[in-house]
């Protein structure tokens, strides 16, 4: 993997001090929300014989199932979907002989009809079931484990429900782990200092990217690589998280207050959104933060390329490219050439990619947008692993160059306040009152 920020139009050396304090605080845990950071170490910390069980588990599943159900939110689905997303064939889950189950999603959302069409999709088809949820009680995977644990039941008994069913939750406390328990549900343990938008190399996110049939040992070797060229040790140039933190840190001081990921992949869409969780809330706080945005090009360009070109200048661009496809399609020779196509004749799809990518890197540095380049070989689970694992390293960094605790989430109970409060949830009767009044 290559970090290239020659089009950044920052200098990040007057960073290496604060760079170096981050990397420090983070490989010693001594900064704030130090608790959180057992993600840190999981690939060099991960074991075989762990990894055997997600494997086998994740083997009970693929045997008996043409459907998986994932449930949860946030980071409880995001990463494992960004991965499977970019791994999967795009058109697999409309072919009768793929090799694993399709995997869905759900619990991500309250939506009623989107819940409604997948009961719908489901009945009468074989599936199973993975919770994802520390506490058990998060509302919309709640509702939708609730809905779904219902339905399987009905359809193939709860004796054998139970075995069509993982749940990936606290090891000693909450309503999940009550009810594993009493159901006798496999189960796997979400560690306490891991919170759920860097839990993606953990079971939360490798057993259902087992389930989809791939390869978690090998993703977990890219992210050991890559634990070894960010460490703290490492010179500040040569450490790509530490160069990543502190260009988009040093843009940040320049006004540059949004961060827009862009990729030129479709199979990128998931890892996007994992990405936009992972910064927007490690680092929306205290009154600060780069706010992360994401598109999808050239597919984008069509819609916010005007913005994006002569909008405010408040942006900086990190693109990810992926250097070699993993197929080939070559362009073809048409005798009328009405469409005009015919200089591209013989090309390669992915040669008119890069060369769009190209043109589009040098118009928007043109138009005043600093660009920043991830480069990575190949979508495969080794690279994946790295580009993870990178990001997770260099959001830790990046928070506290920043000054906040990249690793808490305050905001994020006050809509839950809300909500509770209107649905007159039992212990929320003064709340209640207090916002029927305002209404």
């Amino acid at each position: 993997m290559k970090v290239d920020i020659s089009k950044a139009g920052v200098d990040i050396q007057p960073l290496k001090a604060e760079v170096a304090d981050a990397l420090l605080k983070l490989d010693k845990g001594t900064g704030e929300g130090s608790d959180f950071i057992g993600w840190h170490h999981l690939p060099s910390e991960t074991t075989d014989a762990f990894l055997k069980e997600v494997e086998d588990a994740a083997a009970v599943l693929r045997a008996q199932t043409d459907y998986v159900v994932v449930v949860g939110i946030g980071g409880s689905y995001l990463g494992a979907r960004a991965v499977i997303e970019a791994l999967s064939n795009s058109f697999d889950y409309l072919q009768k002989d793929r090799k694993a189950p399709v995997v869905l999603y759900a619990g991500q959302n309250i939506g009623e009809d989107y819940t409604a069409e997948l009961l719908d999709l489901l009945k009468g088809k074989r599936f199973g079931i993975v919770i994802i949820s520390k506490s058990g009680t998060t509302t919309e995977p709640a509702i939708a484990f609730r809905l779904l644990k219902e339905q399987l039941e009905a359809q193939v008994g709860k004796a054998k429900a139970k075995d069509l069913i993982i749940a990936i939750t606290d090891k000693a406390r909450g309503a999940l782990r009550t009810l594993a328990n009493q159901e006798g549900y496999k189960t796997f343990v979400i560690e306490d200092n891991v919170g759920g938008r860097f839990s993606v190399l953990s079971p939360v996110g490798l057993v259902p990217i087992a389930i989809a049939g791939f390869d978690i040992r090998q993703l977990l070797k890219g992210a050991q690589d890559m634990e070894k060229a960010t460490a703290s040790s490492v010179n500040f140039n040569d450490n790509p998280a530490a160069v990543y933190a502190a260009t988009r840190n040093a843009l940040y001081r320049q006004g540059k207050g949004i961060e827009i990921l862009i990729n030129f992949q479709p199979k990128l869409h998931y890892f996007t959104e994992w990405w936009k969780q992972l910064y927007g809330e490690s680092e929306g706080k205290d009154g600060k933060g780069i706010f992360p945005a994401g598109t999808d090009f050239t597919t984008d360009l069509h819609s916010m390329g005007q913005w994006i070109q002569d909008g405010v200048r408040s942006i900086f661009e990190t693109g990810i490219t992926v250097k070699n496809p993993n197929r080939k399609l070559t362009i073809p020779t048409d005798a009328a050439n009405l469409d005009a196509l015919n200089y591209l004749a013989g090309k390669r799809i992915d040669e008119v990619n890069k060369m769009a990518e190209l043109g589009t890197l040098l118009a928007h540095t043109d138009g005043g947008v600093p660009n920043l380049k991830i480069e990575i070989d190949k979508l495969d689970e080794y690279n994946l692993g790295q580009l993870i694992y990178f990001f997770e390293k260099a959001c830790g960094v990046s928070g506290y160059v920043l000054g906040v605790n990249p690793f808490n989430q305050p905001g994020v109970e006050a809509y839950k306040k809300n909500m509770f409060a209107l649905l007159e949830k039992p212990g929320y009767e003064e709340a209640t009152k207090a916002i029927k009044a305002r209404l």
